[in-house]
């Protein structure tokens, strides 16, 4: 996919999570929680997972923020929810890397990382990185100290 044509994507599916974001919700139970909050812009949000047999049964996620840390909430959420922890750690690994290092997604990342792949172009943008990756940051942290 061209740049342009990502950069488009991004910016429509940045508006529609916005607009409509997914699992904006505190669960009725919940197993794991975290919250991550950034004071230089004021994004701040609660992560709420519900994990049975190392399975996120359900999972939401509550609080403001920008476009940008609303809709990677969101997706992460439908991204993660009926999947095993195991395979959850990763795609935060994946996603993590794709957007903090310099080198781009190779194929191999392009194939685990889906949806998430249009992302990739906030690296072009440092202060927009910590939008992107404070509630994978919080997932981070809900699923290492309390699981």
């Amino acid at each position: 996919m061209n740049n342009e044509r990502l950069d488009h994507l991004y910016q429509e599916t940045i508006l529609a999570h916005n607009k409509n974001p997914r699992n904006f919700k505190v669960p009725d139970t919940f197993t794991h929680h975290s919250h991550g909050k950034n004071p230089l812009c004021g994004d701040d949000y609660h992560i709420y997972l519900n994990i049975k047999d190392g399975v996120i049964e359900d999972i939401g996620f509550h609080g403001q923020g920008c476009a940008i840390s609303k809709a990677s909430s969101s997706i992460l959420t439908t991204e993660v929810k009926g999947k095993r922890v195991e395979d959850v750690k990763r795609l935060k690994d994946e996603f993590l890397n794709m957007i903090t290092e310099k080198s781009q997604c190779d194929g191999d990342c392009q194939n685990c990382l889906g949806k998430l792949k249009i992302f990739e172009g906030v690296k072009k943008y440092p202060v927009r990185v910590k939008c992107a990756t404070l509630i994978w940051r919080a997932l981070e942290d809900a699923l290492e100290i309390q699981g």
